[in-house]
């Protein structure tokens, strides 16, 4: 079954990239994104974590990767790793208000608090930082 992002589906629940290797392209990292993310939605996140981690062996700061490898393990409740991934992704991306946001969803869940309400207050500081910004800009 071909879907329009060129990945079909063999038998079994393993995605594998088809148009592109057909085609004697080269895979990107955005294959392999697209891949995982075809994954997570069909809820195969064991497939979908394979997927990403391929992703960033080929940009390790690829950050749509990191968001979505984070939230790969937190669905699976394995928030050591989504914590752990979400430090990653903070610190290629330091300005990036939904991974503080994420990262302090995750602590809380785990039930660290005080770590949640701390990147918490960072995710709404650089949400303020954001705003002031855009209305300055108009």
């Amino acid at each position: 079954m071909r879907s329009k992002s060129g990945w079909s589906q063999p038998i079994g629940s393993r995605l594998i990239v088809v148009s592109r290797m057909d085609q004697g392209a080269m895979v990107t990292k955005e294959d392999y994104y697209n891949q995982g993310m075809e994954c997570f939605i069909q809820d195969k996140l064991d497939e979908a974590i394979e997927a990403y981690a391929k992703a960033l062996q080929m940009d390790p700061q690829y950050t749509d990767a990191l968001h979505a490898l984070a939230m790969a393990y937190a669905n699976q409740n394995k928030l050591d790793e989504a914590i752990e991934v979400g430090k990653k992704l903070i610190e290629v991306s330091p300005e990036d208000e939904l991974a503080y946001t994420s990262l302090s969803i995750f602590y809380q869940r785990k039930g660290m608090i005080a770590e949640a309400e701390h990147i918490g207050a960072t995710a709404r500081t650089l949400g303020w930082k954001r705003q002031l910004q855009e209305k300055n800009s108009k």
